[in-house]
C-alpha cells in the first residue's frame, strides 16, 4: 500500500522505508495557519500540528528562529525543509504532495488565476483588514474609517471577481478557497464586515463552508477562538480605564 501523501523520509530501518508527518508550527486563532491547516486538508496532506506558546515567545526560541528567523507562524517543517508565510506554504504542499490536478491547476492560465486569488487574500483583503483592525485591537488605537473603507472596497472587488463563478478561481474548489475562507471567517467572527452584504461573496462562502474537508474543526473553531480573543483584549483595556 503507497504511503499517505504529507509524508517525508526519515530514514530506512532493515529495508523498511519509515516516514513522519510534516510538522506544522501554528495558533488556532491565527487566519493564516488555519488557511494552511484547510489546504492540507483539502490536499490530503498530513500534518503533524505544533502549537506554538506565543505568549511565553516560544516562537522566539534559538530552536524556532533557526527554523523561522522572522519568528511567525504558520511554519512549516518538512523532514528539515522550513518554509514559513502561511501562501507559500499552501502551493509548496500543492506542488509536492498534491495528487489532483484541479486543486492547483498545472495549466499555466488556470493557475495563475489561483495565484492571483491567493496574492489578492494577503496583499490586499487580508492586509487591509490587518490594517484596520489590529492596531484597535491591540493597542487600542482609535478605529480609523479610511482604513475600514478601504477594507470593504477589497469586499466589492472580491464579490466582482466572483460574479459567475462558484469558488475563488472558477468552479472548482482550490487551494485559493482554503486561504480566502480562513481570511473571510476572521473577519466576519470578529463583525468588522458583514458578509452578507456581497451577495457573491456570500454565496462563494456557503459553497466554501459545505465542500471543505473538516470546516468546523479546522477553522471555524479557530475563528470563534480569534474573535474571543479579540473581545478579551479590548474588554480588559475598557475595564482598566484612563
Amino acid at each position: 500500500m503507497p504511503p499517505r501523501s504529507g509524508l517525508v523520509l526519515s530514514f530506512r530501518l532493515t529495508g523498511i522505508t519509515v516516514r513522519r508527518p510534516l510538522d506544522l508550527y501554528y495558533v488556532p486563532i491565527s487566519g493564516p495557519c488555519r488557511g494552511a491547516m484547510l489546504a492540507a486538508k483539502l490536499l490530503g496532506v498530513d500534518l503533524n500540528l505544533k502549537l506554538v506558546d506565543l505568549p511565553n515567545k516560544e516562537q522566539m526560541k534559538p530552536e524556532f528562529l533557526r527554523m523561522n528567523p522572522q519568528h511567525t507562524v504558520p511554519t512549516l517543517d518538512d523532514n528539515g525543509f522550513y518554509l514559513y508565510e502561511s501562501r507559500a506554504i499552501i502551493t509548496y504542499l500543492a506542488n509536492r504532495y498534491g495528487k489532483c490536478d484541479t486543486l492547483y491547476p498545472k495549466d499555466p492560465v488556470k493557475r495563475a488565476m489561483v495565484d492571483q486569488r491567493l496574492y489578492f487574500d494577503m496583499g490586499t483583503l487580508f492586509q487591509r483588514f490587518g490594517d484596520y483592525w489590529f492596531p484597535y485591537m491591540f493597542a487600542g488605537a482609535p478605529r480609523d474609517t479610511a482604513k475600514l473603507a478601504k477594507l470593504e472596497e477589497a469586499f466589492g472587488f472580491f464579490d466582482l471577481m466572483l460574479e459567475g463563478s462558484i469558488y475563488a478561481a472558477g468552479d472548482t474548489v482550490t487551494v485559493a478557497d482554503a486561504a480566502l475562507a480562513a481570511s473571510v471567517s476572521t473577519i466576519e467572527a470578529v463583525g468588522v464586515v458583514h458578509v452578507n452584504r456581497y451577495p457573491n461573496v456570500s454565496r462563494w462562502y456557503r459553497n466554501c463552508k459545505a465542500t471543505l474537508p473538516d470546516y468546523q474543526e479546522t477553522n471555524e473553531k479557530g475563528a470563534l477562538a480569534f474573535k474571543q480573543f479579540a473581545d478579551l483584549l479590548i474588554n480588559k483595556r475598557k475595564f482598566a480605564g484612563p
